[in-house]
């Protein structure tokens, strides 16, 4: 549990320097670029294990060779994940970090009603009770919200961070299934994972170039070294993440809770330095979420 609250720790950290870094940005080329730099961070550790293969062959860090199959699989998680960030970063330009962050940690939700529906995870009855009121405090986020013009039925860019939620909530699930069934290591998920989100953000990024050669309003990119920040912050987020989930006994229900409790460093380091208001009112509602979080470790 200690492992998914240091993940959570890390994730808030990398939320509140990607939203630093899409406010007037071109997304497509901050996306592009981020996963440039993870893809050359698990190059330098392919090229040690291939220049050391006696010493590497006994790290955690250590990549067995993959078949055809294998590697289907894991470019499918970068799929998944593309589009979630993809959603995730244009609504995270567009909506207070303090809004959107709420929302976007709301998929535990979704993951615990998968969980239990695909996976036969069973929470205990006070672990149940807990992740009951993160829901319930998540949802007084979004009446907060209102007060800030912004409605969660009208808005578009709140749509775009649901379904970044949804995209999310089944990657959490997906992740499960390659370390806990499927019997991948953490280092084979993340490393092959970061390296194909290249190919998969390269269109994306592609399309912006073209458009933007053609069409002078298309936002300009603006590099900030926030940029460079992400994909270290993200990586070391998901290895600790990934280590939680690949342990046989947890769940990925509670895994994913506890993670998504990011929402609190975001507000307690990120939402005043970016000028954002409510802050009481969002800092109550923390505090259900932390009672929910308590709950969930007891149990």
């Amino acid at each position: 549990m200690w492992l998914a609250i240091a993940s959570a720790v890390l994730l808030g950290i990398y939320d509140i320097v990607k939203k630093d870094a899409a406010v007037a940005n071109a997304v497509p080329v901050v996306l592009w670029l981020s996963s440039l730099v993870g893809a050359a961070l698990w190059l330098t550790v392919f090229a040690m294990q291939w220049l050391i293969p006696d010493r590497m062959s006994e790290s955690v860090l250590h990549v067995p060779r993959l078949s055809g199959i294998d590697h289907v699989r894991l470019a499918a998680k970068s799929l998944l994940v593309g589009c979630s960030w993809t959603a995730s970063l244009y609504a995270l330009k567009h909506l207070p970090l303090s809004i959107a962050s709420p929302i976007r940690s709301t998929s535990p939700v979704i993951s615990i009603i998968c969980a239990i529906a695909f996976l036969q995870e069973r929470p205990s009855p006070l672990q149940c009770l807990g992740m009951a009121i993160v829901a319930i405090a998540f949802w007084f986020f979004s009446i907060v919200g209102r007060t800030e013009g912004i409605h969660f039925r009208r808005n578009r860019w709140v749509g775009w961070m649901i379904m970044a939620t949804v995209l999310g909530a089944l990657s959490s699930i997906y992740d499960k299934i390659l370390l806990q069934s499927m019997g991948y290591s953490v280092a084979t998920v993340q490393s092959m994972f970061t390296l194909y989100m290249v190919p998969v953000m390269t269109p994306l990024a592609l399309h912006w170039w073209w458009r933007r050669r053609s069409n002078q309003s298309e936002t300009p990119f603006r590099n900030r070294l926030s940029i460079w920040w992400i994909s270290p912050l993200l990586l070391a987020a998901d290895w600790v993440y990934f280590t939680a989930l690949a342990n046989p006994e947890a769940m990925v229900s509670v895994v994913s809770t506890l993670r998504r409790c990011s929402v609190i460093v975001v507000l307690a380091l990120g939402a005043k330095r970016l000028g954002e208001v409510n802050l009481k009112r969002k800092t109550a509602c923390v505090f259900g979420l932390l009672s929910g979080v308590v709950l969930v470790l007891l149990g």
